[in-house]
């Protein structure tokens, strides 16, 4: 036993005297950290990589260009990097095609060292454009490139989105800018005809429609046009035979008052009689005269009653519009019998009109705050401004929980129906200028609404915000951006699942 410990203590001397005669194996020397810059015009955004340059050594540059009216990758085109100085030819590098859509890769190997102004220019089918990258250092050797190159920065100070997840996807960004809006309020609302603006025309008496007029449903009348004609029933009730004696008898007494008044004038002639004879006989005669017509009419008038036809017959009421408008209800029909009191036509206003919102009981403080209106009209493009305010309710419905609020609206122009239901913008006081963004830049995070903000090209911030105004699409950002920020417009969304996620995503950049 004690030899098998020795054999194996010496071993282990041999392997310790075997590591010290071998010497240590170096690191291998880090590659200098790569540059990465972003830079945006009117029509592209530039997004490059590429490592520190040295003199007598090709460096690659991966240049991802993306059109800022579409956000989707160039994907033709010749790009060129310049190395500039303020004296001398500059150094020109470039390529004719991207390497993969979006990406051009150009390979630049610069012959000095020193500073010099880094440009890219594109130049592309329809759009030609030139990127002012700012100032580089050319280095004269590889130490020195990696002696001033930064150190790594940490990976996840950041939001990872690649350039290729923002072409593939519905993406769009948008600069932050300072403005004043006018917040506004969108209510549900409907079209009603305003106070005075609707009229209903009423049989005033039994009787039956005689005549009426070709004015259809939606048929324009103006004040004051006759509408139809209604024939009362007989002033004394009976049947034809009464109505016939009473017509006799009133045709006997004025036969009397004429003989009566005849005999009159030959007395006063012969001037047996005074005047005021003359005069009592010849009123009696003209009241006679009088109660053989009225007998006379109502016999017409019962006949007419029981024909439908009145064409000669006088003392027909004749009903006239009130107010002008359009017909908007009708029941009225030649011939037929109705009653006093009976609705024949009603008649509304619809150029001048109320536009009446029903604002949430939530809100309805802010009702005395309204200072104009806009309507938001389905299939319109453009919202109609309103006119005056009109009214605010005072009552809440029980209902609906909602009070009203009324504007005028002036529908000449759109000739809008009555009734039809329509959006109302109620529109506050104007606002201070602050930040503004277009509202699907905001997320709901956990009930917290946040924006993300571009810091590069494949890099994004998450940013808790604080919303102010609100006008249509633009809200005012109180605190969390400033002007000049870049925010995510259009998948925002996206952007949020991709901060969620644990997992770096594979560059893919074909450099």
């Amino acid at each position: 036993m004690a030899l098998t410990c020795a054999r194996a203590l010496a071993v282990l001397a041999l392997f310790a005297a075997a590591c010290r005669s071998v010497p240590p194996v170096a690191p291998p020397a880090e590659a200098p950290e790569a540059l990465a810059v972003t830079r945006w015009t009117d029509r592209t955004e530039l997004f490059a990589e590429y490592p520190p340059l040295t003199v007598g050594q090709t460096s690659r540059f991966a240049i991802h260009l993306t059109r800022l009216d579409s956000f989707k990758p160039v994907t033709e085109g010749h790009v060129e990097v310049h190395l500039r100085e303020e004296d001398g030819q500059p150094e020109v590098f470039g390529v004719d095609q991207p390497s993969r859509p979006g990406i051009f890769g150009v390979d630049v190997a610069p012959s000095r060292a020193g500073r010099r102004a880094l440009v890219i220019v594109l130049r592309a089918p329809g759009l030609e454009d030139e990127h002012r990258v700012g100032t580089v250092e050319i280095h004269a050797d590889a130490g020195a490139a990696h002696a001033a190159s930064a150190p790594a920065t940490d990976e996840g100070a950041g939001i990872s989105f690649l350039k290729e997840q923002q072409w593939s996807l519905d993406f769009a960004t948008a600069l932050v800018e300072e403005a004043s809006i006018r917040e506004s309020l969108r209510v549900p609302a409907r079209l009603e005809a305003r106070p005075g603006g609707a009229a209903d025309v009423v049989a005033p008496i039994d009787g039956r429609l005689t005549n009426v007029f070709g004015v259809p449903v939606g048929a324009s009348v103006s004040r004051g046009q006759e509408l139809a004609r209604l024939l009362p029933p007989p002033a004394v009730p009976g049947d034809l035979p009464q109505l016939e004696r009473a017509r006799a008898d009133a045709r006997s007494a004025r036969d009397l008052a004429t003989r009566d008044r005849e005999r009159a004038e030959r007395l006063t002639t012969a001037g047996a009689a005074p005047e005021r004879r003359l005069d009592e006989a010849r009123a009696a005669e003209e009241q006679a005269r009088m109660r053989l017509a009225a007998a006379e009419a109502s016999l017409v008038q019962y006949n007419a009653t029981l024909t439908g036809t009145a064409a000669d017959v006088g003392g027909l009421f004749s009903l006239r519009a009130p107010i002008g408008g359009s017909i908007a209800h009708r029941n009225a029909t030649t011939g037929a019998t109705v009653g006093a009191g009976t609705v024949l036509f009603r008649i509304v206003d619809a150029l001048q009109l109320h536009v009446v919102g029903q604002l949430p009981e939530a809100d309805a403080a802010r009702a005395r705050l309204a200072a104009a209106g806009e309507v938001e009209v389905p299939g319109e493009p453009e919202r109609v401004p309103t006119g005056p305010l009109v009214s605010v309710g005072q009552v809440l419905d029980p209902s609906t929980r909602t009070l009203p609020i009324a504007f005028a609206f002036d529908n000449r122009a759109l000739r809008l129906p009555v009734g039809q239901a329509v959006s109302l913008h109620l529109l506050m006081e104007t606002a201070a200028p602050r930040p503004v963004v277009p509202a699907s830049a905001v997320v709901d995070d956990a009930g917290r609404p946040i924006v993300f903000v571009q810091l590069e090209g494949e890099t994004f911030e998450r940013r808790a915000v604080t919303l102010g105004a609100r006008s249509g699409d633009l809200v005012q950002i109180l605190d969390g951006v400033a002007p000049g920020d870049r925010v995510v417009t259009t998948g925002a969304y996206l952007v949020r699942l991709a901060s969620l996620s644990t997992t770096v995503p594979a560059h893919g950049h074909v450099h």
